[in-house]
């Protein structure tokens, strides 16, 4: 089985010390690059090709933001995952951070055997869509000002109950059991709502539920 090669951008050394001793503990897990800052961390993305990116937030210089973006609209980076490292006082930068196309959260105090798993989650290409993080952040950015109905106008019934269920962080499994789909057409649904409104990943899907308003602040 080939690792799956992560890169670590934080400017704590002691938290990239930490991060690469708990995720090398598992053998399908290699680091591969530190950086200290987001124009570092892009420079060692573009020149090890990673298949996932542990990206703290706020950092000097260039912020994890606004490195997450050009990673993410740079083609040739166009299979590297960007997982956001965050605390709870992050709300605001972290929904810019899935608009950007992140693939979802860590909290920093993150237990050893989630931290792998979550790893390996996003590397197999699944969205990290933990409740803890993704509904308070999400919750913010439905407080915008006017919701976009329009943009759901071309999906069906069906694809708009299943959309809210993404957006309530629900997994193909779980969508399957509320809406009496095997989780295989459950997963069907998902990839054709990706097309349909052009999102890059399940992060954003969750981030249109809310935009458009067919999930609101407290819904599960």
């Amino acid at each position: 089985m080939t690792p799956v090669r992560v890169v670590l951008v934080d400017d704590q050394h002691l938290i990239r010390a930490g991060l690469r001793a708990l995720l090398e503990r598992a053998p399908d897990i290699t680091v591969v690059a530190e950086a200290a800052d987001g124009a570092a961390g892009l420079s060692a993305v573009r020149a090890r090709r990673p298949d996932v990116v542990l990206m703290d937030v706020r950092m000097p210089g260039t912020d994890g933001i606004e490195a997450t973006r050009r990673i993410l609209a740079d083609p040739d980076l166009a299979d590297v995952q960007v997982v956001m490292l965050t605390t709870f006082d992050d709300d605001e930068y972290l929904f810019d951070a899935i608009r950007a196309g992140a693939a979802g959260f860590l909290l920093k105090d993150t237990a050893p055997d989630a931290l792998r798993d979550a790893v390996r989650t996003v590397a197999g290409g699944d969205a990290l869509l933990s409740p803890a993080v993704t509904r308070r952040v999400l919750a913010a950015a439905a407080r915008s000002p006017v919701p976009d109905h329009a943009r759901l106008a071309g999906l069906t019934e069906r694809e708009r109950d299943v959309l809210a269920q993404v957006g309530a962080g629900r997994s193909n499994a779980e969508i399957g059991a509320a809406l009496h789909l095997s989780p295989d057409t459950a997963r069907t649904y998902v990839s054709r709502l990706l097309t349909k409104l052009d999102a890059r990943d399940r992060s954003q899907l969750v981030v249109i539920a809310y935009e458009s308003g067919l999930v609101r602040p407290g819904e599960r």
